[in-house]
């Protein structure tokens, strides 16, 4: 049987595996801790050390589910990766309702315990779902240009969810007043579930495995997860990769579960959230038409390297200086922080160009332990940043469980919400300017000589 041409129905299919994974993860990433400050009276405190020391519960499942795959196979199909996808949705849709549910009558202590809970499942229904997932697009297509339509797919996915669904999120939780409404949380959470295995159904049913190799269904490989460890730490474009990654989940885990209540409690006007999100959907969008021919001319890592440099400055004076207008402040901020929405257009295609590299190295491909690796580093700068962001609260004083803030606390929190963005695109410019170094010209060479060892 002829095996179907890669084409639109696959980038529409893995577009669809983001769409899925960003209406659970980017709702608890957003608003999960003004859930759980608000609503069930748990410190930012607390939830900042959650946050972070999950993720160090998130390194041992990251690598363990990455070596899953690369070891067996699930089912009859002979997929890799798509069986493992099938199973993890129904996972996910469930961490997202538990999250929601309202246990504030319970008392303090079994709160507290609910909290915990529910967060470390929801981290390993997560690493279940994510790492399959990230790993699939190496055995949709080989060919380079294919993969960073792919990526391109895939960053849709987000920002069709983080800019479009999560925008009118506030319109639910808040009410006239600025007050937040506890059963919306659980309501929303609900669409969300059944929109995230919508959309899982559709990547499983319209994306292609078409780089198989000879181990059977249930079969154990001669896979030895000492080799592709080794093989990690000697590719030095997938650790800069990593402390990129890092700077960017700071910022969109972390600096982005502020924006509700900078928007709410200092400038008054929630809906403004909702204004915000699609003034980056207008950025976004251009990004989409020019980013593609900006790369095909100063290259991927060029344009992280400068976008993070200007947007270091563009931060620093947003914090430096308090703009009052809302409006103006959303246009300066969306220009300031354009560096991370660059960098998420282009992210999956440096990936990719990151696990060929070990195949240069060793030979060999390990897809699923090294973006399991990969993952992990996107979990600690998902744990940083959601840990930053909740400890940034107590800073300035923000009190759980009322109504509003102080005036103080509110610009507190805005001067937050403006300066952590100045860490995280450091690090991105530590990650691709000191670390990575595939350039144009070395990427180029880099898929003729795998083009020539696969031929022979």
């Amino acid at each position: 049987m002829e095996q179907r041409k890669f084409g639109v129905r696959d980038q529409f299919g893995y577009m669809l595996g983001d769409v899925g994974g960003s209406f659970v993860n980017l709702y608890i990433g957003s608003f999960f801790l003004v859930f759980a400050t608000y609503v069930l009276g748990v410190s930012p405190y607390f939830m900042g050390t959650l946050f972070l020391v999950s993720r160090i519960f998130d390194a041992f499942t990251d690598v363990a589910m990455g070596s899953i795959p690369d070891r067996w196979k699930l089912g009859k199909s002979g997929d890799k990766f798509l069986p493992y996808i099938n199973v993890s949705k129904w996972l996910l849709a469930g961490s997202v309702l538990l999250a929601f549910a309202d246990v504030s009558s319970w008392g303090s202590t079994a709160t507290h315990v609910w909290v915990v809970v529910v967060y470390l499942f929801y981290g390993i229904a997560y690493t279940a779902d994510s790492i399959p997932y990230g790993s699939l697009a190496a055995v949709i297509t080989q060919d380079p240009i294919e993969r960073t339509k792919l990526s391109r797919a895939r960053a849709i996915g987000g920002m069709i969810v983080g800019i479009g669904a999560m925008s009118i999120v506030p319109m639910f939780i808040y009410d006239n007043t600025g007050a937040v409404v506890p059963d919306a949380f659980f309501i929303v959470a609900t669409i969300f579930a059944i929109g995230s295995l919508l959309a899982y159904t559709g990547l499983v049913r319209l994306t292609t495995e078409r780089v198989r190799d000879d181990q059977q269904p249930g079969e154990k490989s001669d896979y030895k997860f000492k080799d592709a460890l080794i093989a990690t730490f000697k590719n030095r474009q997938l650790i800069g990769m990593m402390v990129a990654s890092v700077g960017s989940l700071i910022m969109i885990n972390g600096v982005t579960q502020l924006a509700s209540i900078v928007f709410a409690e200092y400038y008054n006007n929630p809906g403004a959230f909702a204004i915000n999100s699609f003034v980056q959907i207008g950025v976004s969008l251009a990004l989409f038409l020019f980013v593609p021919k900006l790369v095909a001319k100063f290259g991927k890592r060029n344009i992280v390297i400068v976008t993070s440099s200007f947007s270091i400055i563009g931060s620093a004076l947003l914090t430096i200086f308090i703009v009052e207008n809302v409006y103006v402040y959303i246009a300066l901020y969306n220009i300031a922080t354009i560096a991370n929405m660059t960098f998420v257009m282009i992210v999956w295609a440096l990936v990719t160009d990151c696990l060929d590299y070990t195949e240069l190295q060793t030979g060999k491909r390990y897809d699923g332990t090294l973006y399991s690796i990969y993952s992990f580093s996107r979990k600690v700068g998902m744990g940083i940043g959601s840990a930053l962001g909740s400890y940034a609260l107590g800073w300035v004083g923000f009190q759980s469980g009322v109504e509003s803030q102080s005036k103080e606390v509110a610009t507190g929190v805005l001067r937050m919400y403006n300066g952590l963005p100045i860490v995280a695109f450091a690090l991105m410019l530590i990650g691709l300017l000191f670390i990575f170094n595939l350039n144009n010209d070395r990427t180029n060479e880099m898929y003729q000589v795998l083009e020539s060892k696969r031929t022979a």
